[in-house]
């Protein structure tokens, strides 16, 4: 089963808003009209009651209220009309009863109505000849009579099916005008969704521009940067796989092609004299790619260390664990690498191991540069809320014009004396940018060699 669409669940719960607010609203509005309509048709019928009596004194009919015991008097039908007035509303109808309980003058439709006990002001319900009536009696103590006026609920259900129909009828009309009108608004409203699906959809692979929708409604600008911010992720990945692949296609081409033709020179000169000169060039290439493999790992590394979580580093300690690493490691024989660190430490909220790759490829740089007995120093100090890593080598040094160049990936000066393979500084500017560090190539206090200096926000 499909999920219902975001339209479908608006006008769902339009609808049954609707629904909620109407139907308690319309009970009320019946419910109070109902009320209104039976206190207007009281008032009418108490109305009626109070004029017949005003009408029998002023017609001089009082002589009706007499004891029928009286000869004189003229007889009276029950049943008859009041002067000349005819009883065309079947619906209404009166009955006066005289002070000895005797009907006096009656319609014909109350004609079968039962004498009441008197009872001024009252109202009743009753039943004539199968009709629901509601009655009206007022007593007239100067004249001895009680007058009772009574009307069909047939009447008040009419004026109320009048009601129903003056007020219901627009209401049923209006609401398929009313469904149409939410449809139109509801799709009318979701069309900046379905212009960013179009553009979308509409989009090259591979696209990094940004989604531009104009006019787009406050809640849907977070889901449009949303998706902006994750295609710039992207097209930045992307960028790094690309970046990637060019470092390892240009660094492994070389080591690997000397260690093949190495190799083949070994075999095709088993079993000579200098058939062993081959092995320690392609052990040697080997090892080359080994470290170029390395390097570019760390660059990899370096490109998504911005997403991963930060720690506490101790400054010193970390510059003493490279250095270690490094006189182990090193085959520069008689290089002095020295290495002075602050007490108490300098500590850092920083990514671990990009700051020891910074560290590493900045010595291992100044190794390359030195001869030998040459001297490198590492230093680590404190600073104004900040933290400063030095390293330092009698070098050649480089010239201060040539000096930015040497940041770009496999460049190298041809002053340097080792074998590196022009990443080191490389990746030292990827660690300080991800640090907001900043790189110093500057002169020794000597004038001889390199200083670099690295200062790193605390």
């Amino acid at each position: 089963m499909n999920p219902a669409s975001i339209g479908s669940r608006l006008r769902l719960s339009i609808a049954l808003l609707a629904v909620a607010v109407l139907l308690p609203t319309g009970w009320f509005a019946a419910r109070r009209t109902l009320e209104e309509v039976n206190a207007l048709c009281d008032s009418r019928l108490a109305q009626a009651a109070l004029g017949m009596d005003a009408m029998i004194s002023q017609a001089g009919l009082a002589h009706l209220a007499v004891s029928p015991s009286d000869a004189s008097l003229p007889d009276v039908p029950i049943a008859g009309h009041l002067g000349q007035t005819p009883t065309h509303e079947i619906e209404v109808g009166y009955q006066v009863v005289g002070a000895g309980g005797n009907v006096l003058l009656a319609t014909d439709n109350m004609r079968s109505l039962a004498v009441l006990p008197p009872a001024d002001g009252a109202f009743r319900d009753v039943h004539i000849e199968r009709r629901h009536w509601r009655l009206y009696s007022h007593v007239d103590p100067a004249q001895g009579i009680t007058v009772t006026a009574g009307e069909r609920y047939d009447s008040r259900r009419d004026v109320l099916r009048a009601l129903w129909m003056e007020h219901a009828l627009p209401l049923l009309l209006g609401i398929p005008l009313l469904v149409v009108a939410v449809r139109w608004s509801v799709s009318r409203a979701l069309e900046p969704l379905d212009i960013l699906a179009r553009l979308l959809v509409a989009r090259s692979a591979g696209s990094r521009d940004a989604v531009v929708l104009r006019s787009a409604p406050r809640e849907i600008l977070p889901l449009v940067d949303a998706l902006n911010g994750q295609f710039r992720r992207i097209g930045h990945a992307l960028e790094r796989e690309r970046r990637f692949s060019a470092d390892v296609a240009h660094e492994l081409r070389t080591p690997l092609a000397s260690t093949m033709i190495n190799l083949d020179s070994a075999i095709i000169e088993c079993g000579r004299f200098d058939s062993t000169a081959a092995l320690p060039e392609a052990f040697a290439s080997l090892q080359s790619l080994s470290r170029r493999t390395e390097q570019l790992l760390v660059l990899a590394r370096l490109d998504d260390a911005g997403d991963m979580p930060r720690e506490r580093v101790d400054l010193g300690a970390a510059a003493t664990v490279v250095t270690n690493e490094l006189r182990n490691m090193t085959g520069a024989e008689g290089v002095d690498l020295e290495v002075t660190v602050p007490t108490p430490p300098v500590w850092l909220i920083a990514h671990g191991p990009a700051l020891e790759a910074l560290m590493r490829n900045l010595v291992e740089n100044a190794l390359h540069q030195v001869s030998d007995h040459g001297h490198v120093l590492l230093a680590v100090m404190p600073g104004n809320a900040t933290a400063v890593i030095e390293v330092s080598d009698d070098g050649p040094g480089i010239p201060a014009d040539r000096r930015e160049a040497v940041f770009e990936r496999f460049h190298r000066e041809a002053t340097s004396l080792g074998d590196g393979f022009g990443l080191g500084l490389s990746i030292v500017q990827r660690a300080a940018r991800l640090h907001g560090a900043t790189v110093e190539l500057l002169d020794t206090p000597s004038g001889k060699g390199l200083l670099v200096r690295v200062t790193v926000p605390r």
